[in-house]
């Protein structure tokens, strides 16, 4: 149902960290028949992680995770490192600027060094506020903007435009992206 309606490429999620005390990985239970059916269709896919890590050890603990769950399947893109701000319960709460950028280099180089192209999720607050964006450009930027036009100030390659979008073969709202 996907590609009859044009859709070119999927962005699946692989896994995740937790944002409790203990800060778990878990794999998305999803993941692996979201993929066969993309690939079966003639969908691109691409992987991002929902990452929580609160140092460099836990940002390459996150990379190793992916690598191992990625082994062996076609990635049309970038593996991208998705961190964002959960709230008052998140044991990522205290991060600073210089903390976040220093985790999200250190999974994407993880990412790069064995091979694979790397990148980072971002909206506009976190690009601008929370993230030290001239130090990762050698990463891919996938924005998160929800205008007709975006007005972001660096290069980006893929721009996601709604959170609200509606396709028809998924139930509720659909995040809708461009790759450029």
């Amino acid at each position: 149902a996907l590609k009859r309606q044009g859709i070119d490429f999927a962005y699946l999620r692989l896994g995740l960290r937790g944002y409790g005390e203990k800060g778990s990985l878990y794999p998305d239970r999803s993941f692996d028949s979201y993929y066969s059916g993309a690939r079966a269709a003639g969908i691109d896919v691409g992987v991002y992680f929902f990452s929580q890590a609160i140092d460099e050890q836990e940002a390459r603990e996150e990379a190793r995770f992916v690598l191992d769950k990625i082994s062996g399947y076609l990635l049309a893109f970038p593996v991208f490192f998705d961190w964002e701000k959960i709230g008052s319960e998140a044991r990522s709460d205290t991060m600073d600027l210089a903390s976040l950028t220093t985790v999200t280099d250190t999974f994407c180089t993880e990412i790069r060094n064995a091979g694979y192209q790397a990148g980072l999720y971002f909206n506009q607050q976190l690009g601008y506020e929370e993230l030290h964006l001239p130090s990762l450009q050698t990463y891919t930027f996938w924005l998160a903007e929800y205008n007709d036009t975006p007005s972001f100030a660096y290069h980006f390659d893929l721009w996601q435009y709604s959170a609200s979008g509606t396709v028809d073969g998924i139930e509720g709202d659909v995040d809708l992206n461009l790759a450029f």
